[in-house]
């Protein structure tokens, strides 16, 4: 149950805090630091795949808490923040080498820098929707 728990609500989480860090406060630096000619128009989403992309990011972080029996909350938030920083690292450094998608190196790293706060509060929301450990 801790695991379905995690998931949903660390999705929940991810999408809604996704949506307000790069869709809401970064978008315009965002926007004027990235390479746009690859981007779905607005409207187009596919929202289907954002989802479940939320759900999975949740489902891994969520297997990571609960295989590491992680205790407290500040356990929760560092490996949050952990999980983040390896997880943006490795997804925008992938595309740094293989892309133009980032028009500098400035940029990949306030992403990578957002992705870590971000995950450090998802992993504090999976703890907290676990409750007390019995």
């Amino acid at each position: 149950m801790k695991i379905l728990r995690g998931t949903v609500f660390g999705g929940i989480a991810y999408f809604l805090l996704g949506w307000l860090a790069w869709g809401v406060l970064l978008m315009d630096f965002m926007s004027a630091n990235m390479n746009q000619c690859a981007n779905r128009p607005d409207g187009v989403m596919i929202w289907w795949a954002m989802i479940l992309s939320t759900l999975v990011a949740a489902l891994l972080l969520t297997l990571i808490l609960y295989w590491s029996k992680t205790k407290s909350f500040v356990d929760s938030l560092l490996l949050g923040a952990l999980f983040g920083l390896l997880y943006g690292s490795l997804v925008d450094f992938s595309f740094w080498s293989m892309t133009t998608m980032f028009n500098n190196i400035g940029t990949l790293l306030i992403d990578i820098l957002v992705s870590t706060v971000v995950f450090a509060i998802v992993g504090l929301v999976i703890k907290l929707t676990w409750g007390k450990d019995k």
